[in-house]
């Protein structure tokens, strides 16, 4: 899963990055209420973590304009602030959870993890590609009763192509969903993540096909 975090303390956004990605998410990181409004409307994510204090448009601001599109991705906004109208204003906005600072972050997963499920309901939590099945909220493969063990961010590289499935996906789309958009990676970084994955799904006829020069595509041809 893609997660947006929208907090200006960036030690606290590090932090909640480094949990995420080590659970093989990819984390997108921004830390200005402009920017970050910019980002989420040409951009986007499957899920955001939104402090409401923030330089440039607030948190709130920032919300509002999201609904405002008819975007309905998952919001959480973190806040200092502890007051029943300051959470009610948050979900009167259009969040759908409120975590108030301090926080442990063993909370924060409990929460995106049942607005993954949420999500999961509402667009199937299984997808069937060929003898494969994907389980988007425990992030787990199966041939059959079979599980596959498939390392992080080749089960990123799957999830990213899966999204897409029919469509060639570039290899920077592929880095921004593996590392994060902005991460500092050369186009080849991706390549050996593709490849060991096409390794894995070859014997149960699965395909990565490559668009020399534009991508690649996932194709069932077994």
């Amino acid at each position: 899963m893609r997660i947006a975090i929208i907090e200006d303390n960036k030690a606290l956004a590090n932090a909640i990055a480094y949990r995420l990605r080590d659970r093989g998410h990819a984390v997108d990181i921004l830390h200005d209420g402009d920017d970050a409004d910019v980002f989420l409307s040409q951009d986007g994510a499957d899920l955001v973590v939104l402090d409401i204090n923030l330089p440039g448009q607030s948190g709130l601001e920032i919300l509002r304009s999201l609904r405002a599109r008819a975007d309905s991705t998952p919001v959480i906004l973190l806040t200092a602030r502890s007051e029943t109208k300051d959470r009610v204003q948050g979900l009167d906005t259009g969040a759908d959870d409120y975590l108030v600072k301090p926080f442990e972050m063993d909370e924060l997963e409990a929460r995106i993890r049942a607005l993954s499920r949420r999500k999961d309901l509402e667009i199937g939590v299984s997808e069937t590609f060929g003898a494969l099945e994907f389980n988007r909220t425990t992030r787990q493969v199966r041939a059959g009763s079979e599980r596959l063990e498939i390392p992080r961010r080749e089960l990123a590289v799957l999830e990213c192509l899966l999204e897409r499935r029919g469509r060639i996906v570039s290899k920077s789309q592929l880095i921004n969903h593996v590392y994060g958009v902005g991460a500092d990676m050369d186009d080849t970084a991706i390549e050996p993540h593709v490849s060991r994955l096409r390794r894995r799904l070859a014997e149960h006829g699965i395909s990565i096909k490559t668009a020399r020069g534009l991508g690649y595509m996932i194709e069932v041809t077994g």
